[in-house]
């Protein structure tokens, strides 16, 4: 169980890049190769590295992995991998899943098995990588049983830096991931959180909207160093949105020590940042 009285943030946004259980998929690596110069890093810590490492920190995180195999062709880190590091560490990890929609009813049935068996809290998607808009009815057969059990879903939004510098992209479409598409979700699904993550350029104002106008709309703060924050994200973040704002750093691409120390200096009110730093997670993880 995490402490929650002796840890200081809840990281909602990080990835699992690397499997202990199966070799890399290097299937197309000119996206590894571009991922690398993007973010100048190629260092991919394993699932357990990432928990020694935040537990130094006296922070607790979630983390999954993507499940992009319809649209890349490339093997996915088994969800159950991350699920059982999360048991074998739950003083400071907290286990989410990713499903390519493009399963239909039979990722359906995966996601009831990782709630049942595995004790997955959220899901991960990435409409971009995944090739789907989030308000494709495709993907509800998924959004029904993660609904039914009253989970979280977060959805990558904005620029990606997957893909970033391939020829054609790699083919990858970056609208998907304009925040606007998921005003449907909410409204389909509105008593199911929903995490609109990393700041949304070129779509900030669009983000902001659907949060402003659906309340169980969230936004992490993830993918960017805070000293770069549009001005509208810091100005809603200080008012109207502070109790749906979330920390989250992207980790590995950015560690929790950067992002905190621009977050010192970035605009943000000092009765806001608990509420975005922890307690905000607390209430909508149900950690308490």
């Amino acid at each position: 169980m995490i402490d929650l009285a002796n840890i200081v943030a809840i990281d909602v946004h990080t990835h699992a890049e690397v499997s202990c259980r199966q070799p890399h998929d290097n299937y197309r690596p000119e996206f590894d190769e571009a991922f690398a110069k993007f973010f100048k890093s190629s260092h991919r810590p394993t699932i357990q590295e990432t928990c020694d490492y935040y537990r130094t920190l006296k922070m607790a995180f979630v983390m999954f992995t993507i499940d992009a195999e319809f649209e890349l062709g490339r093997k996915r880190i088994p969800n159950e991998e991350v699920a059982e590091e999360a048991m074998k560490n739950s003083d400071v990890m907290i286990p989410f899943a990713s499903i390519d929609p493009h399963k239909g009813r039979m990722g359906a049935r995966e996601a009831k098995r990782l709630i049942d068996d595995f004790g997955v809290k959220g899901f991960k998607f990435h409409p971009t990588v995944q090739g789907f808009y989030p308000n494709d009815k495709m993907a509800y057969h998924l959004y029904e049983v993660i609904a039914g059990a009253g989970l979280p879903m977060l959805f990558h939004s904005g620029h990606s830096g997957f893909g970033s510098g391939v020829r054609g992209g790699g083919g990858l479409r970056l609208e998907y991931s304009n925040p606007i598409h998921l005003d449907d979700v909410a409204i389909d699904f509105p008593d199911v959180p929903i995490i609109i993550a990393h700041p949304s350029w070129p779509w900030q104002d669009e983000a902001l909207s659907v949060a402003m106008h659906k309340p169980n709309v969230y936004i992490d703060l993830s993918g960017w160093s805070p000293k770069y924050f549009p001005p509208q994200l810091v100005q809603y973040a200080n008012t109207q949105l502070k109790n749906r704002m979330l920390f989250g750093t992207d980790f590995p691409l950015i560690t929790p020590e950067r992002w905190l120390k621009d977050f010192e200096s970035a605009g943000f009110k000092e009765e806001v940042k608990s509420l975005i730093l922890k307690e905000n997670a607390i209430t909508l993880l149900k950690l308490k």
